[in-house]
């Protein structure tokens, strides 16, 4: 089971297929403190994460055959803990009657910024960007953070590219006003 550095995802996945369930460590190692940070951004909440990180790796695990070599491994595994996000936020809606168009309130937490490691952008304008609507977060989160191309990010958010460009550039303009507003300084 060992792996070489440049070993691509499709041919852990091709192994995986092929019988050595083994690899499928090789996965989650590399994608499991990215899907947690992710998660963690949408819902401010490192235990819920955890669990719904898990389901996401459990999830792919039985879905596994299905997926498609033509695409990025990463962009489909991001869009399962996605789903599984918006899942969770579903469930817990229907526990404590809240709007499903809308995330959990996303306040500053030195604790949970430091552990998303965001070193990009300077921490009044993290705080900044939780005041962002969720669509804008999200697409800060996977193209600034997650360091995805646009169509990547596409993938994971199951929009055209361009709309991807159009929400990043809306994105960015109303993280400049808020910056601005509260006198943060913005990259």
């Amino acid at each position: 089971m060992k792996q070489t550095p440049a070993e691509p995802d499709a041919t852990i996945v091709t192994r995986v297929t092929g019988g050595d369930t083994a690899a499928y460590a090789l996965l989650m190692q590399r994608y499991e403190q990215k899907l947690l940070r992710y998660v963690v951004f949408l819902i401010h909440d490192e235990a819920a994460a955890a669990d719904i990180v898990q389901e996401t790796f459990i999830k792919a695990y039985q879905n596994l055959k299905g997926y498609k070599p033509a695409y990025k491994f990463s962009s489909w595994i991001y869009r399962i803990a996605h789903n599984e996000t918006m899942n969770a936020v579903k469930r817990n809606r229907h526990q404590s009657g809240d709007d499903i168009d809308t995330l959990p309130e996303l306040s500053y937490d030195p604790k949970t910024a430091e552990q998303l490691d965001l070193n990009i952008l300077q921490v009044g304008v993290r705080e900044c960007v939780t005041q962002l609507e969720p669509k804008y977060q999200e697409v800060i989160q996977l193209i600034y953070f997650e360091e995805m191309r646009y169509d990547e990010a596409s993938e994971v958010l199951h929009v055209p590219t361009s709309t991807v460009g159009v929400w990043l550039k809306r994105a960015k303009d109303k993280l400049r006003a808020i910056c601005e507003q509260k006198g943060t300084r913005h990259a």
